[in-house]
């Protein structure tokens, strides 16, 4: 009798009703003694009284299961259907004596409390077209035989035959008011419903680019790792100067690479939300003077100046991400001097102290062509270059300066930029500006120098042979003697016969993999069950590194691996302490 569908309307519905329990039975109550007070009925008590128990009625015929889906008792079903008839009934009946009654104004009472009803029935069981009919019917009714009413007790009053407009035109605005009400929530619905279906596509789209992300960085860290250390190990070995120069060029090739790698996975763990920034003491003029330095021969090659202000007034010791810190700053340097052809470079940096913190400000500013004011806008728009031309000439992914945007607000700052003021009749140049907010530190224990960790055992696991092979290349150099494993397997097999000083562990391998590898050895009774187990892997967040500390590794290095990196990663784990580490015979 009642569709499913139907059924669930029905009962949201009654929900709607039972929500204004409160304010119908008020209502009938302040009505009922209005009229004593005013028209001295004898019926008016008995008419609320009437309507309370046929509410409490259609009450405790709905009252059941709140679930609109449940399953309820046939007839259960079917009064409750009915139920909001029957009280609508009761309730308009008041009108019948208003509009028969002579007292002034009492018919103008009895039809505003009709179109009062109609408009409550409306907005209760909007949604609900049944319920809505069901609770409608009586009011209209009585709206209808008003002029019949009106006539019998009026029956020289000519102006009765009129009420028939007024009811009809009160009916026809209901229904349309209901019908709109209707469609705008049936808009709503939608609405929320394409919203919520387009936000699960969009999450299920970012988690889909993130995995392929990680899919293609794991695969594309093997070849760049192997381009690296052997570059790096030609360079080294090669004595002709031709030769070194390819071998440089090949390098430099691999840093590219490897940039533009890192880029797309910034970019996408900024996107979905998984970037973080470390804090950890550092030593700030340091830091910022390294990243100088590294620039000047670059600098100078081009025939451009480099002038920094206000290093002296920076504090030395600060809590940050020194990583993140270069990383913009490198970015921005780089920008400065691939468009400037002549001229200078200006460095001002700023540090503002508080009691607990440093705001700190760098402002890079070139001489090249600077950029009109109609793209500074766009600048920050990831994957757009300003132009086709800054494509041809300069190349790059046009996400350095949108990480960079981002990487700063991470730090607390911001990165923006302008035009310098104007020299003469033209202003040239661009000028950006990176703030950060820093912790104040103290400056740690200085250890001993002079670490070396030539000699050592190290067994490398990786179940790919260029990766294998790249890393004994990057070893070689240290004095390292490295030994191959090309799965979890046959690492456990390896460690539980041989000694080693330390293993060099993939963290992603066809079937064992590295952290299972590791929990199996730590939870043996071999001679290399506390041996220091570094992983390497090219998924390099946080969440993984923690993974690979509660499966009882030690250390970890990300690839394409940087052989500095990997000396620190090998000295801390064997308790040499990275930071003071120092590798005899590294390969640059």
């Amino acid at each position: 009798m009642i569709g499913t569908e139907e059924q669930k309307d029905v009962a949201l519905a009654a929900a709607s009703r039972r929500a204004n329990t409160y304010l119908r039975i008020g209502a009938t109550l302040a009505i009922a003694l209005l009229l004593q007070i005013y028209m001295h009925p004898a019926w008016g008590w008995l008419w609320a009284l009437t309507y309370v128990l046929c509410y409490a009625f259609e009450a405790w015929v709905k009252h059941g299961p709140r679930d609109p889906a449940a399953s309820a008792p046939r007839w259960r079903r079917v009064v409750a259907f009915a139920a909001p008839f029957v009280t609508s009934v009761a309730f308009g009946a008041l009108s019948v004596p208003l509009f028969a009654s002579h007292v002034r104004f009492a018919p103008t009472l009895g039809g505003m409390l009709l179109a009062g009803a109609l408009l409550n029935v409306v907005v209760t069981n909007a949604g609900s077209r049944s319920a809505t009919l069901m609770a409608a019917a009586p009011h209209a009714f009585y709206l209808l035989i008003a002029p019949f009413i009106a006539k019998a007790a009026n029956p020289g009053a000519n102006l009765a035959d009129v009420l028939w407009f007024g009811a009809l035109l009160m009916i026809i605005s209901v229904a349309v008011a209901s019908r709109t009400l209707t469609t705008a929530l049936k808009a709503e619905a939608d609405a929320k419903a394409e919203a919520e279906r387009r936000r699960h596509e969009a999450e299920e789209a970012v988690a889909a680019k993130s995995a392929f992300v990680a899919m293609i960085s794991h695969e594309l860290r093997t070849p760049i790792s192997a381009i690296l250390a052997g570059a790096a190990r030609l360079h080294s070995e090669v004595p002709e100067a031709s030769s070194k120069i390819h071998a440089q060029l090949i390098a430099d090739a691999g840093d590219l690479m490897r940039a533009l790698l890192n880029d797309l996975l910034d970019f996408s763990r900024l996107e979905a939300g998984r970037m973080n920034v470390e804090q950890a003491p550092f030593n700030l003029r340091q830091a910022l003077s390294d990243t100088l330095r590294l620039w000047r021969p670059e600098i100078a090659r081009k025939g451009l100046k480099l002038k920094v202000h206000g290093a002296a007034t920076l504090p030395r010791w600060v809590n940050g991400d020194v990583t993140r810190l270069k990383q913009v700053l490198n970015n921005l340097l780089s920008n400065a001097i691939k468009f400037t052809e002549r001229g200078e470079i200006t460095v001002v940096l700023n540090a503002e102290p508080t009691p607990e913190r440093v705001l700190l400000s760098i402002e890079v500013i070139d001489t090249g062509p600077g950029i009109p004011d109609a793209l500074l806008g766009r600048l920050f728009t990831p994957f757009d270059q300003l132009h086709a031309a800054v494509v041809r000439h300069h190349g790059g992914s046009g996400l350095g300066l949108a990480i960079s945007r981002e990487l700063a607000r991470l730090m607390g700052g911001d990165l923006t930029a302008a035009r310098p003021p104007k020299q003469g009749a033209v202003a040239q140049g661009a000028h950006f500006t990176l703030t950060a907010t820093l912790g104040l530190a103290e400056a740690p224990r200085v250890e001993e120098p002079g670490l070396s960790i030539a000699g050592l055992r190290v067994l490398v696991v990786d179940d790919h042979v260029v990766n294998r092979r790249a890393i004994e290349l990057v070893l070689q150099p240290f004095g390292v003697e490295a030994t191959l494993a090309e799965s979890g397997e046959e690492a456990l097999e390896l460690l539980a016969s041989e000694a080693f000083d330390a293993v060099l562990m993939d963290v992603y391998m066809p079937g064992m993999d590295g952290r299972e590898a590791t929990r199996r050895l730590r939870a043996g009774a071999g001679p290399n069950r506390d041996v220091p187990v570094i992983a390497v892997t090219a998924s390099a967040t946080p969440k993984d590194w923690d993974a690979c500390a509660a499966a009882g590794m030690n250390g970890h290095v990300a690839k394409p691996i940087d052989p500095m990196e990997l000396f620190g990663a090998l000295a801390q784990a064997l308790g040499g302490g990275a930071s003071a580490a120092t590798p005899d015979g590294a390969a640059a």
